[in-house]
């Protein structure tokens, strides 16, 4: 089985991979948060440091793309070869009103016959293997067939199916009969990717679809950053991993602040993985000082047991 650390806006940029890398090994592949490129075929200093040369990163990293303009996934497809990466990753799931509202992510998924003519002119041109992220549907997840009928005229390398529609975004129970139709019907390689965050879910998973060679964990692996490493998350280990991020944060953005409320959205999910952490937590969502912040995180390491398991807390 191969492992992947699913791409989340606000958390898994550069710094984040290369400290999770660093401290909690496991994870097979990254996928970037994705890149948008448009007609000024340039990266942005952001871009541009999210996307180092491929060889400097020393580990597998897969830039995902976000746009229905054939021009522009083609430009900076072109860019991601000459860094060195062998592989892009085709977003038509994300499911943000400001994305969708575009045509974008999983906004292109409402018209087949435009994505279709968008793969047609990608395939046709494509400088590298491509891989798609896709959701089943934009409201109804009898879209499906249809979608993945498109899907399956490519040479798509890996089709990651995350089973919920749009409308659903991340709340609610996947569909895992959508999932089943794929196993049987695709004609390319599948990767699952929804509500993973036990080892145990996992093992059942592939029990299930014995095929599938390939899980993305998103949410709980932030929740549980060594769900994959041999040993588990251990208390030390999280808060060597959290001080780390924190002043390699405060360097990035030139103060502690903005470090601060970046360190508090992986708290929204590392709190799940600690019991009894409802009064801390509720105090540190609060707190707009960073020595308090400080000084509660600590308090949380040291006061605090951690699950055996992840208990989400996400809908």
């Amino acid at each position: 089985m191969q492992y992947y650390f699913a791409p989340l806006e606000g958390l898994t940029d550069s710094i984040y991979r290369r400290l999770h890398r660093q401290f909690f090994p496991g994870a097979d592949r990254y996928y970037t948060p994705f890149f948008s490129p448009t007609v000024h075929r340039s990266l942005t200093p952001r871009e541009a440091r999210e996307l180092p040369p491929a060889d400097a990163i020393g580990c597998s990293v897969i830039p995902q793309l976000l746009t229905k303009v054939p021009e522009d996934f083609l430009f900076m497809a072109g860019v991601c070869k000459d860094l060195g990466y062998t592989e892009v990753n085709l977003n038509t799931g994300c499911p943000s009103g400001t994305v969708t509202a575009k045509g974008k992510g999983s906004g292109m998924l409402r018209d087949l016959n435009t994505l279709d003519a968008f793969l047609d002119n990608v395939f046709s041109h494509a400088p590298l293997p491509i891989s798609v992220k896709t959701r089943i549907g934009f409201a109804d997840s009898e879209e499906f067939p249809k979608i993945l009928e498109v899907f399956n005229r490519y040479p798509i390398r890996e089709l990651t199916i995350h089973p919920r529609v749009r409308t659903a975004f991340y709340k609610g129970s996947v569909d895992m009969s959508a999932f089943r139709y794929a196993a049987e019907t695709a004609k390319m390689p599948l990767c699952y990717n929804g509500n993973l965050c036990t080892l145990r879910q996992i093992a059942e998973l592939q029990a299930e679809f014995p095929a599938i060679n390939a899980v993305m964990i998103g949410r709980g692996l932030i929740a549980d950053p060594g769900l994959l490493t041999p040993g588990g998350t251990t208390p030390d280990t999280l808060k060597a991993f959290h001080d780390t991020l924190l002043e390699t944060y405060i360097q990035e953005f030139g103060g502690s602040r903005n470090a601060m409320f970046r360190l508090k959205e992986n708290w929204r999910h590392w709190l799940c993985k600690f019991q009894g952490s409802e009064h801390l937590g509720k105090r540190l969502r609060k707190t707009t000082d960073v020595d308090e912040y400080r000084a509660i995180s600590e308090e949380i390491f040291r006061t605090l047991p951690l699950r055996s398991e992840t208990l989400p807390d996400w809908d």
